[in-house]
């Protein structure tokens, strides 16, 4: 962009500086549509996913198709590791592969390794060529296909836990609609960044207040619409991004920073249990950590839903995946196995890229971890349309987007081809809906994130 800059006024030194206004205004339009997706890191550098698969095989690109050597085995969840190599015109557009008519996208001007994860089902078990279509890159080289058997959850008994109202609902609408038995667990009222209340010409405490009551009554009314009932959810009514301070100090209440509010019982209003909070109110680690053993110990869950505390950055959902571990000890219930979603990302806010509906790829990743195994529940259209439903019932998702915000949406639809959902404006409506929820899957918390101990 500084190049660029720089041959704009050598341009405009010899053709006239009348030329100036014209040529910075095209550079904000190349800016706007090319050079604004908050990605940080380079799209040269390769994915580093250790898996853990049932079986591997190795596959060949030729005449348009995925060559396989041998029959694939039974799996449910299959992983495709190769390089992706974007062309000349894939520095302007996404690219992207169309694999058994499931289409992938990927960084602009991606060079490197990546990982795509779709069901088993889309490609059979036998060995006959799947038809592959590039768009604006090409699949590189030796393909490995890592196949995963596991059980489908939906028929285990699941505990979900969600730092705020809309998280279930953004990671595993899909999964708990289908659900035979299934616990939501809301740790948050999430309360802040409540301007959009203040333009109804409340304070700032008003709004926040109003905004952790709407999302507290999202978090025990919205799962009905996925055949789960209010006696189904809790409600810990504890304040957003205040759960790392309450770690630190695990004795010491942590109100909410713009409610002023400091007891965590009116947002409990709707539960139909009563938990060890309930006695004093207080918003503290020893607490949160109660309420979740009281709940581990009463459903006796199989599957924990949770946020990755590696992948997933966001301060909340560290911490609840710290509180879900230290509770798990303390109640000394056996978790089978633990769903690890991730709705945030630190290097890119991008992932999943693509259109709404379309596959997922594994989130970048470019520092090796634990081997670990991955689990894809598929969503058909109507199940699709459902969860886009669902997420425009949560008030959150809801504000319009800025002005600045739509106008760059309509330059990268215009010069990039880039296309969002009718469904709602929040990006969450094109990231959040996709062909299938993506679970990284453990037996222990520890093995992902062992500093969980400290």
């Amino acid at each position: 962009m500084l190049i660029a800059g720089l041959a704009c006024l050598v341009l405009a030194a010899y053709a006239g500086w009348w030329l100036l206004p014209a040529l910075a205004f095209v550079l904000w339009l190349a800016h706007e549509a090319w050079l604004a997706d908050h990605l940080f890191y380079s799209p040269r550098s390769d994915d580093l996913h250790q898996l853990a698969p049932d079986w591997t095989r190795v596959a060949t690109v030729a005449d348009g198709r995925l060559h396989v050597s041998d029959p694939l085995p039974p799996a449910d969840t299959v992983v495709l590791e190769g390089r992706v190599e974007a062309g000349f015109s894939g520095r302007f557009f996404d690219p992207w592969l169309c694999l058994a008519d499931r289409r992938f996208d990927f960084e602009r001007g991606c060079h490197g390794r990546r990982f795509l994860a779709l069901d088993a089902s889309r490609l059979g078990e036998s060995s006959g060529p799947i038809p592959l279509h590039p768009g604006h890159c090409r699949l590189a080289g030796e393909v490995r296909i890592h196949g995963f058997r596991q059980p489908d959850y939906a028929g285990k008994r699941l505990l979900i836990v969600a730092p705020h109202a809309d998280d279930a609902e953004l990671a595993a609408f899909g999964l708990y609609q289908r659900a035979d038995d299934v616990m939501i667990v809301t740790l948050t009222q999430g309360e802040t960044e409540a301007g959009h209340y203040e333009a109804l010409g409340l304070g700032e405490a008003q709004a926040a207040r109003l905004k952790g009551r709407l999302r507290s009554w999202d978090s025990m009314a919205i799962p009905l619409w996925g055949d789960v009932s209010q006696d189904h959810c809790l409600q810990m009514g504890y304040f957003c991004m205040q759960l790392q301070a309450m770690r630190a100090a695990p004795d010491t209440p942590q109100g909410s920073r713009l409610s002023g509010e400091s007891d965590i019982r009116a947002a409990r209003c709707w539960n139909s249990q009563t938990l060890p909070g309930d006695v004093d109110g207080k918003p503290t680690w020893r607490n949160l950590v109660a309420d979740l053993s009281a709940i581990l110990g009463q459903y006796s869950p199989e599957i924990v839903v949770l946020p990755h505390p590696v992948v997933d950055p966001h301060p909340d959902h560290v911490a609840a995946a710290a509180a879900v571990a230290e509770a798990v000890r303390d109640s000394q219930v056996r978790i089978a196995h633990y769903l690890l979603y991730a709705n945030h990302l630190h290097d890119n806010d991008r992932w999943p890229m693509g259109p709404a509906g379309g596959g997922i790829t594994l989130p970048p990743r470019h520092v090796a971890g634990p081997a670990e195994r991955y689990w894809i529940n598929p969503l058909g259209e109507e199940q699709q349309l459902a969860k886009a439903m669902a997420l425009a019932m949560q008030h959150d998702l809801r504000p319009p987007l800025p002005f600045k915000k739509r106008l760059r949406r309509h330059i990268q639809c215009w010069l990039a081809g880039r296309r969002w959902p009718a469904t709602g404006e929040n990006e969450y409506f094109r990231k959040a809906v996709r062909a299938g929820e993506l679970f990284a899957v453990t037996g222990s918390l520890d093995a992902v994130l062992p500093q969980l101990r400290s």
